[in-house]
């Protein structure tokens, strides 16, 4: 049988089989190659703190600053496709003189497990990570939220306001926006997205990631040293781009279904937000709540873009002092 005596609807059969074929291939060979960088970007960047028992999964928690009971505990929860080490890179350093200071992965990020469908829904996330810091003996903290974190933080008011002492949300997730997410989170939501991640994970140099850090911090320049510090591989592994696909895709729907209830937040809460964040825009989200919410007081930095606790650090210090001492959890910072 020569392609001449095919017909059309066979010929058609026999080149989606051969490309089937030929992108099987290409992924068998982009996984293993992704499970040996993988392997090495984790053997780089381990844990820094402990890993927390919830329900039969694991908590990557990271202590810092004062013993438990002896200062107001400050949670921080990051943003999307991050960890951690995001806030242990700065922030957490110029906190803990004051504060006892925990940090967290959300659940399928960073050393966190994911628990599959259901953390896409920021509430079950902060669910969670209540659980998760209960076991450390974390009581009426101040949440400090960024970006994705910001709604995981609501989430967390929403359900136990009376179990919080404030919220801090910086170029904070909370409201519904117009538009489409951008090209790669609608691909890698689709069939193909397990190609991508596999190909990305396998092959992509690691400079890949930092031009997307570029992005998320621009107009302000990415640190010196960040990008080794957070661990631009851990991002790049195959299940926390598909976590982290799954958890942006899915925030539009939840916000929306959070929105409503916001006004009835009593809890003090600090908004830093830039008004040249092409990530997350000051007048769709933070502006929007400080009109809602009687108890939220917005500070919006000049100039500033997606990432005030590296852009504008003493800021947002101030923000977390300012909302201690409205919380009464800590004295009055000085002028």
């Amino acid at each position: 049988m020569t392609l001449n005596s095919l017909s059309t609807p066979g010929l058609l059969a026999l080149l989606l089989l051969l490309l089937g074929g030929l992108i099987a291939g290409c992924a068998v060979i982009a996984d293993q190659r992704a499970e040996t960088r993988e392997a090495r970007w984790q053997a780089s960047h381990p844990p820094l703190g402990r890993l927390v028992a919830v329900e039969g999964r694991q908590v990557h928690v990271h202590e810092a600053g004062q013993p438990a009971g002896s200062a107001p505990d400050l949670v921080l929860i990051h943003g999307a496709n991050g960890n951690l080490r995001d806030f242990t890179f700065d922030l957490v350093g110029r906190l803990e003189g004051d504060f006892r200071v925990i940090s967290v992965d959300r659940p399928g990020m960073g050393w966190s497990d994911s628990w599959g469908e259901a953390d896409s829904d920021p509430q079950v996330q902060a669910r969670i990570l209540r659980a998760a810091l209960d076991e450390v003996g974390v009581e009426r903290p101040v949440l400090v939220g960024h970006s994705y974190g910001a709604a995981v933080a609501l989430c967390w008011a929403l359900e136990a306001e009376a179990e919080t002492g404030a919220l801090v949300l910086l170029g904070g997730a909370s409201h519904p926006w117009p538009g489409d997410l951008g090209l790669w989170y609608r691909l890698n939501g689709t069939a193909l997205g397990r190609l991508g991640r596999s190909l990305l994970a396998g092959f992509a140099p690691v400079s890949a990631a930092e031009g997307v850090l570029e992005n998320v911090f621009a107009p302000d320049p990415v640190p010196e040293g960040y990008v080794d510090h957070f661990g631009a591989g851990l991002a790049m592994r195959r299940a926390q781009q598909a976590n982290n696909t799954r958890q942006v895709n899915a925030l539009l729907d939840h916000v929306s279904r959070m929105q409503p209830q916001y006004p009835g937040l009593s809890l003090p809460i600090e908004l830093v937000h830039g008004d040249a964040d092409t990530i997350v825009g000051v007048h769709i989200h933070s502006a929007r709540l400080a009109d809602e919410v009687g108890a939220a007081r917005l500070t919006v930095i000049e100039g500033g873009g997606h990432m005030p606790h590296h852009s504008h650090p003493e800021t947002v210090v101030e923000a977390i002092e300012r909302a201690a001492f409205r919380a009464g959890l800590a004295p009055e910072p000085a002028p």
